[in-house]
């Protein structure tokens, strides 16, 4: 028995369905390596459910999401995008997102407010860097996932080697609900586990038309055998399924899909299904899946957030639009048309004219246009309900993380963290008239994306800018000369180093001038020692002041001032990071004393003690895998210990060699260029953020001896 069936295009609905729509609302991501096909299948999946009636393609640099003209030139993803759409009178909200590391803030906040994932791995190379990064990242937050292994028609492609990879490198519950049709460039479709049933999907129609049949008689036991296992491993973790296995009855596909439903949502066990974005198979069945098993905004937990009065009081608020409004903004964009800022409504009805407060800066805003994104496209939307994603114009003191709310019902939800940035480079104005264009894009640029930042150096004279890597930072260069038309010189990238102490040590700080008239009378003793923490800026205050040594009014005065030293470090001008500072004791004078002089006390104090507390530098290390073919392995190899890496494993994939290693960052600038001269262009590169680790001591002159230049102070 066989059939053909045709894939109808379905309009959209706009946001704002209510209570009653919740449970077909999907709010979900697409994460993954870079060059794993996300954006890609998000093409497929715009175009399958009627949002968009033409393909565009990453290599013809005209596809939706990839709309940034940097991103079309390159090939990447650049910035994450929202879309939505509709599939099978269910809503799709989807990000599409970076799988360069050196924008993961962008997956980071993204999964943040969603409520499941795809995550798509590439079939031939399987478990890669970044989809450890981005896999971990879901982890934190908890977020349900679906896995769909793509590129399955390109020659090496191995379904069941990239299950094994998700066991093992990830140590996930793979459950394979599908298998394919056909091995590499014969690769035409999938078999349901789940219901037995084959579907080839036709390439001419762009997958448009899929026939459905049983399964073929050759694939009848592979496809038997399989189900089982997935029934074996179902009965291992879901208690209904384990209740049937052991009256050895057999499951109805009923069964199956509630259990994994079940079992996806609690984040216990991740369905997992193939096919060819490329080609047109398989995205269809993979839209199905996201209905199936991934949750609706109703079917997790409440949200839960801190009373702003009493932060050790939990607040929670259902997915109601009946509810207080709680919603959450991840992240902002400034376009030709005005800034808008992007969020996640947890519960209650946001319309436009309504204002909300923003409990983290106590600011009040109003809600000037509502809009649904669809890449850089907007459309006007009245109100936005619980469990929508949607963009808002008009707010003039909200960023990325911070909390809208009704007034009368403040809550203040945790907003996504951001790591630290690695790399800096000097920056200036081409001209006199670019100052201040200058100044403007920065700005922007830096409430757009929280991994960017900018400072004035006052010992140089130079200003600085911090990314996340050598790309993060040539692609900031470039918007601001394209979308900000900045002409500006800049210098080469520079190491984001810190320091930090090996031991304990205390010092008193003194403050006192008094020469006739009022003076300045500031004394405190301080203890500094090594404390590794999570902190903000990955530096601990403390007081143990007894008897009113120091009048309560005076310790932030102190803490600010050994804070301030501590952001300019002891050796080389690098900031301090896990550390500890104990105020322990001090003197004030009744008339004298005053807050800058006990901040002056505290800088000097912190400054002291420092100078005995053994202190070191730090420098960035970066987890760096290397996929080459293997009669290159042994030119790659000596280069990376030529760079003082740590090589920590070697593997094999397919026919290629897989290298992992710890490297300083110092020592990877222009490896890109290195790596392919190397390999006759065949060996690929990912690296991520480690830690820090101790500088060694024959690299102190080069570093320090650039301070003295001054170029050493840019690296911060």
């Amino acid at each position: 028995m066989s059939s053909s069936q045709e894939t109808t295009p379905a309009a959209v609905v706009s946001a704002g369905g209510g209570d009653a729509n919740l449970s077909k609302v999907r709010n979900f991501g697409i994460i993954a390596h870079i060059d794993a096909g996300k954006t890609t299948t998000t093409e497929r999946v715009l175009y399958y459910t009627g949002k968009q009636h033409k393909m565009g393609d990453v290599h013809e640099g005209n596809t939706t999401t990839d709309y940034l003209k940097e991103e079309r030139e390159r090939g990447i993803t650049i910035v994450s995008a929202a879309v939505s759409c509709q599939w099978k009178e269910h809503t799709l909200n989807i990000i599409d997102t970076p799988g360069h590391i050196d924008f993961t803030a962008e997956v980071q906040r993204s999964l943040r407010v969603l409520d499941g994932a795809c995550v798509v791995f590439s079939g031939v190379d399987g478990v890669e860097a970044q989809s450890e990064t981005v896999w971990r990242q879901a982890d934190r937050f908890g977020v349900p996932r679906i896995c769909f292994i793509n590129k399955m028609d390109r020659v090496g492609a191995d379904m069941w080697n990239v299950v094994d990879q998700i066991k093992n490198r990830l140590g996930a519950r793979p459950l394979p609900i599908q298998m394919p049709v056909g091995k590499e460039h014969d690769y035409c479709g999938v078999i349901n586990l789940i219901t037995l049933k084959q579907y080839v999907f036709d390439k001419d129609s762009k997958g448009a038309k899929v026939t459905e049949s049983d399964v073929a008689p050759e694939m009848k036991e592979e496809a038997d055998r399989r189900q089982t296992e997935l029934f074996t491993e179902l009965a291992d973790l879901d208690e209904k399924m384990g209740e049937l296995f052991l009256l050895e009855q057999k499951p109805t596909v009923d069964d199956f899909e509630k259990a994994l439903r079940r079992v996806c949502i609690a984040g216990k066990g991740f369905p997992v299904l193939c096919g060819s974005a490329y080609h047109y198979i398989g995205v269809q069945r993979m839209l199905d899946a996201v209905l199936l098993f991934l949750p609706s905004p109703i079917d997790g937990k409440p949200i839960v957030g801190q009373d702003p009065e009493d932060p050790e009081k939990e607040l929670s608020r259902k997915a109601s639009a009946k509810e207080p409004v709680s919603a959450l903004a991840f992240k902002t964009l400034n376009d030709k048309f005005g800034d808008l800022t992007f969020v996640r409504v947890y519960s209650g009805t946001i319309k436009k004219g309504d204002k909300f407060l923003n409990v983290r800066r106590d600011k009040k805003e109003k809600v000037e246009r509502l809009f649904i994104m669809h890449a850089d496209d907007r459309e006007p939307i009245e109100q936005a309900t619980a469990g929508d994603i949607c963009a808002v114009g008009g707010l003039k003191f909200t960023y990325t993380g911070d909390t809208l709310c009704d007034e009368d019902h403040p809550i203040l939800l945790e907003p996504p963290q951001f790591p630290d940035t690695v790399i800096s480079m000097a920056i200036e104005p081409k001209t006199n008239n670019d100052k201040d264009k200058l100044a403007h894009a920065l700005s922007k640029m830096s409430k757009e994306d929280p991994t960017f930042t900018h400072h004035f150096d006052s010992e140089t004279g130079q200003l600085i800018i911090s990314g996340m890597g050598e790309l993060h930072l040539e692609i900031i260069k470039s918007r601001m000369l394209n979308e900000h038309s900045v002409e500006a010189n800049v210098g080469s990238p520079r190491v984001s180093y810190r320091e930090t102490f090996t031991q304990a040590a205390e010092a008193e700080g003194k403050f006192v001038q008094q020469s006739g008239g009022r003076g300045q009378y500031g004394v405190c003793k301080l203890r500094v020692e090594p404390f590794p923490n999570d902190e903000e800026d990955r530096v601990v205050f403390e007081e143990e002041i007894y008897a009113g040594a120091i009048p309560k009014e005076f310790i932030g005065s102190v803490e600010r001032g050994a804070r301030g030293a501590a952001r300019n470090g002891i050796i080389a001008g690098h900031q301090t990071i896990n550390v500890k500072i104990t105020l322990l004791d001090g003197k004030y004078h009744e008339v004298d004393s005053s807050d800058l002089a006990f901040e002056m006390a505290g800088s000097i104090g912190f400054k002291a003690a420092a100078a005995q507390a053994g202190a070191i530098l730090l420098e960035p290390i970066m987890n760096v895998e290397v996929v080459t073919p293997e009669e290159y392995m042994g030119n790659i190899i000596g280069d990376l210990n030529s760079r003082r890496a740590v090589i920590a494993d070697m593997t094999d994939r397919g026919h290629l060699k897989v290298i992992k290693c710890r490297v300083p960052l110092a020592e990877m600038f222009n490896y890109s260029n290195v790596s392919r001269s190397l390999s006759s262009g065949r060996a690929t590169f990912s690296m991520e953020p480690f830690g820090y680790e101790a500088v060694p001591r024959n690299k102190y002159k080069d570093i320090i001896g650039d301070g003295k230049e001054g170029g050493g102070r840019a690296r911060r």
